[in-house]
């Protein structure tokens, strides 16, 4: 977008209104930091967003691009005038079954028109949407539920999706659960197919008083009054993540959290045009990375949402070749995956002006492989659900370091502390933990406040990561204070891994590790010491494993202490993971 609308877009955001509170600005010491000197031009580092409900950027967008593309959800096209019909038709059947502010409404499906309606329909009404990974386990998936008092949630009809949900029931809190059918989200051809493929694997809901489709949630063309929400202090999303320590807990992230993080990016993104993007949206939503980045900045931009359930490798070259986006923004093992296609001359990449990474370090050759296929600038950025999660990013019009992760973000605040003290800046360009101030940067964890006085120490949100400050305030990182494995853009914490390995009888211990891979940065690596006598074997131990860990979670290399090593089954690769056959 030129300078001209960006401003207005600006405005958009910051008019009519008193400034925020010093704590969602920039602060007061007019000595400049680093980063100032190299800024983008058409961007201010120092400047005050006053936050909104995060649905309103939903109805901003349905205002101003009532005919536009929203969603193209595998050939069906949504306008944003009818996924903001069906967002308020949604926003009414949910206060009919009773869901009001701070309600807690939990969202378990794949990327989908449903998801995007049922989440801004839930924030209509003032309830707090609780985020699902599709991957994690029957277990971790109920124990969510538990954690976060979730009272309805919101899935698909296939078993991977609703059968996880329905053992909530007796479990945890649940009363309700709205059941969509994927096949009518889909044109009519597409949504024959997907039925016969499908058929055994689809769950019909039960007519029991508990269970509603879709069709019944939106058969209203009635009116609700939209809630009115305190942004600093009502919680939009519970995001679960290992955090710093490594115990899966939900960060609270705040209206504002997340209305403040899309319009930082927003204002990041020069040379983008309001109305007239086309976003490949593969990151799931049901991710933090996904959801903000994808999600929330591409409707603030009034782009149109190219929608894929899942990342395969072909599907998502030939979905690019067809249908023409111009933002595509991923992990890196999807940039990997791509990069290393054997037949990647088939498919035309050129509508790609801009590609944007994180979750995990970008390889220098890979970014070099997709920037010589497609002619756009492909940018590494850094972030952490807890600050909603994008901090950092390499200039889309500007300096892209090499092994940077770029400048912080409008507001946002990078300081480099002493790892020992955790109080004292060390000296500029020394090496030290990753800190942040900025509006995004979550309150803290649901019902964990040990831990927040931990990580949320001093007022600054301690990433866990090493890394240092270069002259001109580019952020490097170089380690990691946490146990941790990246693998496709999902973080596992080893602790976690090895606890479920030792449940099993034939195991007398385990140690878990990263294992280096070509696509997926890193995959989980487990190192396993039988009792004696046991005569267990890789296939038994996933097998074990299947309902108590996240796929992704699960090793893809086992090594016996008598020397046996198995490669897993793969079966993680898929959601965020990227390889040529998943």
């Amino acid at each position: 977008m030129t300078l001209g609308s960006w401003g207005a877009g600006l405005l958009r955001r910051l008019r009519g209104g008193r400034a925020p509170a010093a704590a969602d600005a920039p602060p007061a010491d007019e000595t400049p930091f680093p980063w100032e000197s190299v800024y983008p031009e058409g961007i201010h580092w120092r400047v005050h967003i006053r936050p909104q409900p995060l649905w309103s950027i939903l109805d901003e967008s349905v205002q101003r691009y009532p005919e536009r593309p929203c969603i193209d959800f595998l050939g069906r096209i949504f306008t944003y005038a009818e996924i903001g019909a069906l967002t308020q038709r949604a926003a009414v059947g949910l206060a009919r079954l009773g869901i009001k502010r701070g309600s807690r409404v939990g969202l378990l499906m794949p990327n989908c028109p449903y998801y995007v309606v049922c989440y801004f329909a839930a924030l209509k009404v003032g309830a707090t949407v609780v985020n699902y990974n599709p991957l994690y386990s029957v277990t971790q998936i109920v124990q969510q539920m538990r954690d976060s008092g979730t009272e309805l949630m919101i899935t698909t009809d296939g078993q991977a999706f609703y059968g996880k949900v329905a053992k909530g029931f007796g479990e945890s809190l649940l009363e309700k659960v709205v059941v969509c059918s994927l096949r009518k989200a889909l044109p009519f051809t597409a949504g024959v197919k997907y039925s016969f493929l499908n058929i055994r694997s689809m769950s019909i809901a039960p007519d029991d008083g508990r269970h509603f489709t879709f069709e019944q949630l939106t058969e209203t063309d009635g009116d609700v009054s939209t809630v009115e929400v305190d942004p600093r202090q009502d919680i939009a999303v519970l995001q679960y993540t290992g955090g710093a320590t490594g115990l899966t807990k939900a960060a609270m992230l705040t209206h504002a959290n997340l209305f403040c993080n899309a319009v930082q990016t927003e204002m990041w993104s020069i040379g983008t045009e309001y109305g007239k993007e086309r976003i490949l949206a593969v990151l799931p939503f049901s991710h933090a990375f996904g959801m903000s980045a994808v999600m929330n900045v591409g409707i603030v931009l009034g782009a149109e949402l190219i929608v894929l359930p899942r990342f395969k490798v072909e599907d998502a070259l030939a979905t690019i070749h067809r249908t023409r986006p111009t933002i595509f923004i991923g992990v890196p093992s999807m940039f990997s995956a791509i990069a290393a296609y054997p037949d990647l001359n088939r498919f035309d990449l050129s509508s790609l002006r801009l590609c944007i990474g994180g979750g995990a370090p970008l390889p220098a050759r890979v970014q070099k492989v997709i920037e010589s296929i497609a002619p756009c600038k492909l940018v590494e950025g850094y972030g952490l659900t807890e600050a909603g999660p994008i901090v950092t990013a390499n200039p889309f019009k500007g300096e892209n370091r090499l092994g940077s992760v770029g400048l912080p973000l409008p507001g946002t605040v990078i300081e480099i502390l002493d790892v020992k003290d955790r109080k004292t800046p060390v000296p500029r360009g020394g090496r030290g933990e990753i800190c942040v101030t900025g509006p995004q940067v979550i309150p803290g964890y649901l019902a964990r406040p040990e831990e927040n006085e931990v990580t949320l120490a001093g007022g600054r949100l301690h990433t866990g990561d090493i890394g240092y400050l270069d002259a001109q305030g580019y952020l490097y990182v170089v380690d990691r204070l946490k146990k941790l494995i990246l693998t496709g853009g999902f973080n596992v914490y080893p602790g976690v891994v090895e606890e479920a390995i030792r449940r099993h009888a034939a195991v007398r211990d385990v140690q878990v590790v990263a294992a280096p891979h070509d696509i997926l940065g890193e995959v989980v690596k487990a190192i396993i010491t039988l009792q004696p006598g046991a005569d267990a074997g890789a296939e038994d131990i996933e097998k074990f494993l299947a309902d108590k860990l996240a796929t992704f979670e699960i090793p893809k290399i086992f090594e016996f202490a008598d020397d046996r090593t198995a490669q897993g089954s793969g079966q993680a690769m898929s959601g965020l993971a990227a390889s040529r056959s998943a």
